[in-house]
């Protein structure tokens, strides 16, 4: 099996890039065994506090951000960075080359279960002509996306990656404590018979989800002519995680429960970087009104609406909407 480097200069990554994929991954290094050991070292349960998004932290959120971000603010490599969890971007240094996005411990909810969580991770080139102080740098599209991936924390902790030359797989092996390929060129099947959707927001969709899953759930009785079987990990990087392994649909749509924020997943730390391993798998990751990667964003904490996976089945959902 291939190590981590070569895998990445094979893709012909640059040098410093590369130097900085294993700076973000010797933090998820760290992160995989706090997870593993969180039961014994009193990091279970929910702090008091709440973060810019409104949501109650948990411990182990609290810790898996600081880790991000004080490796990534002490490489070197950096501008800034920007996080789930902090209010604004962070400063690094001025003359880094990249900016880092992250979500340092998706689906948090799971924790307390025992059940998948993981660290969804966005770069992008950072523009010259701004102070790395300037939140600002971050409102770039996801087409600009020079790397992204997520690692999840499951059975084995498992690496999946893209810089734009396929989505591969990786797999922590502690004996020697590197990420070694395992899977190159992963391939999103473009058909599928599954569904991943929180279904406790059904009253809130619109009308157009409403009549699409209406139609998923009749099976081969109804319109579709077939049985599908819905997903829902309640963690965007595990729902993600099974669409790249066996395809399917995952969505997140608008709903109504309040008009002011309709969508539920942010742009830079979850929708952005799931698009591009979508993508690069030969699948779709779109809005009922365009793609994902197209959009420029507004705010470093921006949500959209997500509907992404398998090729065919994306593009009968958005059937829905014309």
């Amino acid at each position: 099996m291939q190590r981590l480097a070569p895998a990445l200069r094979q893709d012909n990554v640059p040098l410093d890039l590369i130097a900085l994929i294993k700076t973000i991954l010797a933090a998820t290094k760290e992160i995989s065994f706090r997870v593993s050991q969180a039961h014994l070292g009193g990091l279970m349960g929910s702090t008091l506090d709440e973060n810019i998004q409104g949501e109650i932290q948990k411990k182990l959120d609290v810790v898996a951000n600081e880790l991000f971000k004080d490796i990534l603010l002490e490489s070197g490599f950096v501008k800034a960075i920007s996080s789930e969890e902090e209010d604004s971007s962070v400063a690094g240094e001025q003359t880094g080359k990249y900016i880092v996005s992250f979500d340092p411990l998706d689906g948090s909810s799971n924790i307390d279960i025992n059940s998948l969580i993981g660290t969804i991770f966005s770069i992008h080139e950072a523009p010259e002509h701004m102070e790395a102080s300037n939140p600002d740098m971050f409102k770039q599209s996801g087409n600009r996306q020079v790397c992204a991936g997520y690692v999840l924390y499951g059975p084995s902790t498992m690496l999946v990656m893209t810089t734009g030359s396929g989505t591969h797989f990786y797999v922590l092996d502690r004996t020697h404590g590197g990420y070694l390929l395992v899977k190159r060129n992963v391939q999103v099947p473009e058909d599928t018979q599954e569904f991943a959707i929180n279904m406790s927001n059904q009253r809130f969709w619109q009308e157009p989800m409403q009549n699409y899953i209406n139609d998923l759930l009749a099976g081969d009785t109804g319109p579709r002519a077939k049985n599908f079987n819905m997903r829902w990990i309640a963690a965007m990087v595990g729902d993600i995680h099974r669409v790249l392994c066996r395809g399917g649909i995952f969505t997140y749509p608008a709903d109504s429960r309040n008009a002011e924020q309709p969508y539920k997943l942010r742009l830079m730390y979850e929708a952005n970087p799931m698009s591009f391993l979508i993508e690069q798998a030969g699948g779709l990751a779109m809005t009922s009104q365009g793609r994902i990667m197209d959009i420029e964003p507004s705010s470093i904490h921006q949500r959209v609406e997500v509907i992404m996976g398998s090729k065919n089945e994306v593009e009968a959902c958005l059937g829905y909407y014309k």
